[in-house]
Parts: C-alpha cells; sequence; structure tokens
C-alpha cells in the first residue's frame, strides 16, 4: 500500500513540474511583449495581418516578393489572328510559373474575345486584354501596370513555343536576368565603309575561323527584365519615330538599349557584355499559315531585311557608335553551354 502511494506521488511531481516549467516560461515571454498600448498593440498586429492579405483585383497583390521572383508575365501582341491567338492562349496555360498573360490588341475598333474567352474557363492563368488606340509595333514595349513579375516573356502571335523549352529558358534567364534570353539570334554586319547589315547569324565571320557569331537576340520569343520596358519608353523620340515609320525594328531598338544599359552598368575596363543569350530550342513552331484571315506577318514585306538594315545604321547614328557586340555562346538543353556553329568548320 505504501509503495502504491509513494509512485501516485511520484506520477503527480512528474506531471506539476512540466506545467510550471509551461507557466513560468510563457510568463517570461509575456513579460517581453510591448504593452497593448505601445505601438498600436493588438491594433497593429492585426493591422499588419490585414495588409498581408490578398485583396481583390490585382492577383499579385498578396503574395510574397520571393513567390513572384520564381513566376514570369507573357506579353503576347496580336493583330488579326484571334483563332491562333486563342489556341497560344489555351497551350501557354500549362506553362509552369506562368504569373499572367497580358495581350496586346492591336484589332483597332474590334472587340476582344475576352467574353469567350472567360466563359469557357475557368483557366489557371489570367489573361488581360489591352486594346490599343493605333496598330504599331511598338505597343507591345509598354510597362503595363499589371506586370508584378520581373521576368517577361514576350511572344508573337504566331509563335508557338514548347512548354519545355519555355521552361529551360527561364532557368537561363534566371543566371543571366540582365540580359535578354531568347530562341531567336540574329547579327550585324559591318563593311569597310562603316556601313551595316542585318543578317541571320549563320553568316561566317572569316576573323572567327567560320564560327558563327550573333549581336542580337529577338523579342518576338525571348525572356527579358521588366525593367527594359520602361527604359525602352525613355530612349530618345528619334528612336520611338524610326519604329513607327518603319513599323519595324523595335526589337532592334531594345537590344541597342540593353547594350547601352549593360555598358552603363559595367565595371570599368570590363568586357562588354552581349545583349542576349541564344538558347537553342527544341520545338519551336510557327503557326502563321494556319491563320484564318490569311494575315501575313510584315517579314514578308520585300523591303523587310532592307527596313532592317537601315535601322542599325540610323540608331547608330542617334546614338553615336555601335553599342552591339558578338557572341557565340549557345545554351541548349542538351550540353552546356556550346558554341553556335551550325556549319562544319571542315
Amino acid at each position: 500500500m505504501r509503495l502504491r502511494c509513494c509512485c501516485f506521488g511520484l506520477r503527480r511531481k512528474c506531471i506539476i513540474f512540466p506545467l510550471l516549467l509551461i507557466l513560468l516560461v510563457g510568463a517570461a515571454l509575456t513579460a517581453l511583449l510591448p504593452p497593448a498600448e505601445e505601438h498600436g498593440g493588438v491594433a497593429r498586429v492585426l493591422g499588419v495581418l490585414r495588409r498581408a492579405a490578398p485583396q481583390k483585383g490585382n492577383p499579385a497583390q498578396g503574395q510574397p516578393a520571393d513567390a513572384l521572383e520564381e513566376k514570369f508575365t507573357v506579353i503576347i501582341q496580336t493583330y488579326n489572328r484571334t483563332d491562333i491567338l486563342l489556341k497560344l492562349l489555351n497551350h501557354y496555360q500549362a506553362v509552369p510559373h506562368l504569373q499572367m498573360i497580358i495581350v496586346v490588341w492591336n484589332n483597332i475598333r474590334e472587340q476582344t474575345p475576352a467574353k469567350l474567352w472567360e466563359s469557357l474557363g475557368p483557366h489557371p492563368v489570367q489573361v488581360v486584354f489591352k486594346e490599343q488606340a493605333s496598330n504599331q509595333m511598338r505597343n507591345r514595349l509598354q510597362p503595363f501596370s499589371e506586370i508584378a513579375t520581373n521576368a517577361v516573356l514576350m511572344l508573337d502571335d504566331d509563335t508557338l513555343v514548347s512548354v519545355p523549352d519555355i521552361t529551360f529558358a527561364f532557368s537561363v534567364w534566371k543566371q543571366f536576368p540582365d540580359q535578354i534570353v531568347g530562341f531567336v539570334p540574329r547579327k550585324h554586319v559591318s563593311t569597310a565603309g562603316g556601313v551595316y547589315s542585318y543578317g541571320s547569324f549563320e553568316l561566317q565571320n572569316p576573323e572567327a575561323a567560320g564560327g558563327d557569331m550573333y549581336s542580337m537576340v529577338l523579342i518576338g520569343a525571348a525572356f527579358f527584365h521588366r525593367r527594359y520596358l520602361q527604359l525602352f519608353q525613355d530612349q530618345p523620340k528619334e528612336v520611338h519615330a524610326l519604329v513607327d515609320e518603319t513599323q519595324n525594328c523595335d526589337d532592334i531598338a531594345v537590344n541597342f538599349a540593353v547594350a547601352l544599359y549593360l555598358r552603363k552598368h559595367s565595371n570599368s575596363g570590363a568586357v562588354h557584355r552581349p545583349s542576349g543569350i541564344f538558347v537553342k530550342p527544341v520545338d519551336l513552331r510557327n503557326l502563321e499559315k494556319d491563320a484564318g484571315s490569311g494575315y501575313r506577318g510584315m517579314w514578308h514585306r520585300p523591303e523587310h531585311l532592307l527596313q532592317r538594315s537601315y535601322c542599325l545604321n540610323r540608331l547608330t547614328q542617334i546614338y553615336g557608335f555601335m553599342p552591339l557586340c558578338y557572341s557565340n555562346l549557345m545554351v541548349s538543353q542538351f550540353g552546356f553551354p556550346s558554341y553556335a556553329n551550325h556549319k562544319s568548320r571542315g
């Protein structure tokens, strides 16, 4: 009997002592908290919680900054290709890390397919239609208020890029966020007379033993930082006038602006970085032939390449020098990195 009572007393002590310890720790932590009248007390805490709660309207509000760093925004400018656009919107809904799709609607005085799109929802990724007052090439380069991510993926309205290609290119862009990371490289070619010509990057450079080089990455299928949208707006008026005059070359102008930015923010004496990095796509398709309207892109115009050579020389005049520099780096999902050589050195 005495042994049983002793055991009962031990169990009671084992229960009471931890409870006392918890109470003592709780009292000590409470003493460290500010009183209710200081700094707003409970009201201040509730205010912080209310500010942290997601707000209606902009879906990016309330999301942690780190979460938005892992996402990107797609911008698609479209004209007279609604059927292809709807195919693309459906395709890009399956892309991971995509925060929002902004459609720059250049079909003036024509209703957007927003109601049709919403009626077939719900959709995992929000689509925002931005109606424009005029059909201008540079409409897509506006710093839209809806953009909450640093990364922007700009896509032409006849270009379908596979989900693995987009995901891989985004991972590359996160390593090189100050440069354009995309799938379509081009180059400028200088002549002895100081005149520049625009061409495909497969054009051989005899000084590099036949290796292919590029000096631009076109923004019709490319990632870049959203700061460059505002940077383009801040360019000289002559640049905007050139793009409007030709209805062309906005992508070349962006490469100039990025190259100038990189020069300005590089260490003195450092080797200048190219404006872009070429990611070799595995599956990139042009859907232009599928358009029911039969509308053909402006790159089919006979003067297209001549205009782009003209733009290279005009932009060089506006800025006073040629800021673009060459690169032969090609990033591939199958071997990283390698050199952009399409032809054998023989």
